[in-house]
Parts: structure tokens; C-alpha cells; sequence
């Protein structure tokens, strides 16, 4: 019998290819997730579900490699099924069954005797804010309940690695940031390797270590979220009030500058410029906060990839698919 290896990366991908009948989806994915939390980031459509499903061993890769914990999916599927959690996008969990028994008996698939399964259930449900609903029928919860009791579902066998599949779908925003507090805690707190499924910017944002952002077939962009983000051109100026008055100045001197309060972003990030803020800031009499070097935001480093990637033969996918990503932040 195969056994998953801890200290292999979580997740490695190389070239991998997945066509269904005519319709390629992926097209040499080459990507690497580490321990942590990780959002596999790309429009709807992108193949972030037929991915994950790959990753459990439920579809094989065409042609390519793929690697969990160091096994591969397509021959060591029910190992790595054991060491991993998954909650689907859509709801398919049984009204009729009450939370607890169906998350008991998730655990007791994934080789939990009764017993552990019963008090693994019991903990999962009162982790996700569900202790006291915990024997309701499944039927009778409210949306926000019924992602908790996927997540729950998810985590009670004390898995090495859980998958979520847009766990946020269909909550208002109140529940969006609960979920997404629950989804940190289980990284932070419980120490399980999460990779998040997702379209939006702000969730992945707001819980993520680490991207693979899927575009054109392809991945476009893999790696921590401040090493994407990186040095963006120019700096920040942060002062203490009277923001719009050192900003004046500085355009006097025609200085290229955004102004959001008293804080002033700067294109430039020449000696004699900052010398220049310097100056203004004690003309004015405030005080200087911070000045540091600015950085990308996420979505211009999804811009950015797709714009990049227009230069090659999936352009018009990437480009469209960033475009789709960055009106769901907005919208």
C-alpha cells in the first residue's frame, strides 16, 4: 500500500493535459502548491473543478504528472482520498439525514471507528459554529448552515489536506466572512493544508498564503501572494493629516501622485522625488507616518498575467478570463 509522505510538497503538477472529448481544459499545467493556504484562482470555466477532481483521483490526467503528498492520484486515489477532505461546490448533501449522522458517517468512510467518528463528527460541527444545530435535519438549515456542514464534513477524519470548491457560493456577506474566518482557523489553528477554489479576489485575498491562477488552459501565475504582488513601481506616503495640502505641492512640482485621504501614492521613486515629499510634508507641518515601497495589488497581478499572456496564442482566453475575475470583486 502506498502512504502519503508529509514532508513532500502538497501538490505538484507538470505538464499536465485534460481534454473532455474535443474540449481541451487544461493545457500543460505546470504548478506547485506548499503547505499552507492556497487559492486555485480562475474565472468560471477556468478548470478549477475538473482539477480538483484530478487531485482526488477521480479523473486521470491525459498525458502529464501529477503528484499528492508524493503519490500519484490515478493508481494511489483511495490513499490519498483518506488524507484528504473535500467539499463540493454544490449542495448534495441529503436533507432528511441530520448533520451530525452525515458527517459521522463521512468520518467513519474515510476509516474512523464509531466511536472516534461520533466525537469527530460532534467536534467538526461545534469548530464550524454548528454545535448546537448539530442533530437538525440538513434540509432545514439555511444556505450559510449547509457550507458549514460541508466544511465540517470536510475536516472531522482530521485530514493532511482539504479541498473547498467555492465555499462561499450563494452567501450574503455576513456569512461570506464568517466562512472565510472559519476557512483561516482550520489553517492557522487546526495546522490543515487548504486549497480554496474561487473567483473572487477579495476572499482569496483576504485567507490565502500562496496562488495558481488558471487562464487560457494554462497556469498563468503560481506562487506566494507577496511574491506576486512583489515591488510595484513608485511609493506610498502616508502623514498624519493635511494629506490633500502636501499633495498640492507636490503636483506644483509636477509630481504624478494618486491621493486617497492622507495617503499619496507616487509613481516615482527617484532620490531627488523623495526628497521632494520630505520638503512638502515640513512645509506643511504634519508628520511623515510611512514611507515604503508600493505594492502590486492582487488584481493588477491578475491583469498583469493575463495582459502578459495576450502575447501568446491564448489571449483572448486569459485576458477575458481576468476581465470575468475582476467584475466579480467589483460586482
Amino acid at each position: 500500500m502506498d502512504v502519503i509522505d508529509p514532508s513532500a510538497a502538497v501538490i505538484v503538477g507538470q505538464e499536465v493535459r485534460k481534454s473532455w472529448g474535443k474540449t481541451a481544459v487544461h493545457d500543460g499545467l505546470t504548478f506547485r502548491v506548499e503547505p499552507g493556504i492556497t487559492a486555485l484562482l480562475g474565472a468560471n470555466g477556468s478548470g478549477k473543478t475538473t482539477l480538483l477532481g484530478m487531485i482526488l483521483g477521480l479523473h486521470k490526467p491525459d498525458s502529464g504528472s501529477l503528484r499528492v503528498f508524493g503519490l500519484d492520484p490515478s493508481t494511489a486515489g483511495h490513499e490519498i482520498r483518506g488524507a484528504v477532505g473535500y467539499s463540493p461546490e454544490h449542495h448534495t448533501l441529503p436533507p432528511d439525514v441530520r448533520a451530525h449522522d452525515l458527517v459521522r458517517h463521512i468520518a467513519e468512510l474515510h476509516g474512523l471507528p464509531n466511536r472516534d467518528a461520533t466525537n469527530r463528527a460532534s467536534d467538526a460541527l461545534w469548530a464550524v459554529g454548528l454545535g448546537e444545530e448539530r442533530f437538525r435535519p440538513i434540509g432545514t438549515m439555511s444556505t450559510g448552515q449547509r457550507q458549514r456542514v460541508k466544511l465540517a464534513q470536510a475536516i472531522a477524519h482530521d485530514p493532511a489536506l482539504v479541498l473547498l470548491d467555492e465555499p462561499t457560493d450563494g452567501l450574503d456577506p455576513v456569512q461570506r466572512d464568517q466562512m472565510l474566518d472559519l476557512i483561516r482557523r482550520c489553517g492557522t489553528e487546526f495546522g490543515i493544508n487548504i486549497l480554496l477554489s474561487s473567483h473572487l479576489l477579495e476572499e482569496v485575498e483576504r485567507v490565502c498564503d500562496a496562488v495558481v491562477i488558471l487562464g487560457g488552459g494554462q497556469v498563468v501565475a503560481n506562487g506566494t501572494i507577496e511574491e506576486l504582488r512583489g515591488g510595484g513601481q513608485g511609493v506610498v506616503v502616508e502623514v498624519d493629516d493635511h494629506g490633500a495640502d502636501v499633495a498640492a505641492l507636490l503636483r506644483a512640482r509636477r509630481i504624478e501622485l494618486h491621493l486617497d485621504g492622507n495617503r499619496i501614492t507616487i509613481s516615482s521613486t527617484d532620490e531627488a522625488v523623495l526628497d521632494l515629499v520630505r520638503d512638502a510634508v515640513a512645509q506643511v507641518g504634519t508628520g511623515l507616518r510611512r514611507l515604503h515601497p508600493r505594492r502590486l495589488t492582487l488584481e493588477e497581478v491578475f491583469l498583469g498575467v493575463a495582459l502578459t499572456d495576450s502575447l501568446s496564442s491564448s489571449a483572448s482566453s486569459a485576458h477575458g478570463a481576468a476581465e470575468e475575475v475582476v467584475r466579480a470583486r467589483h460586482g
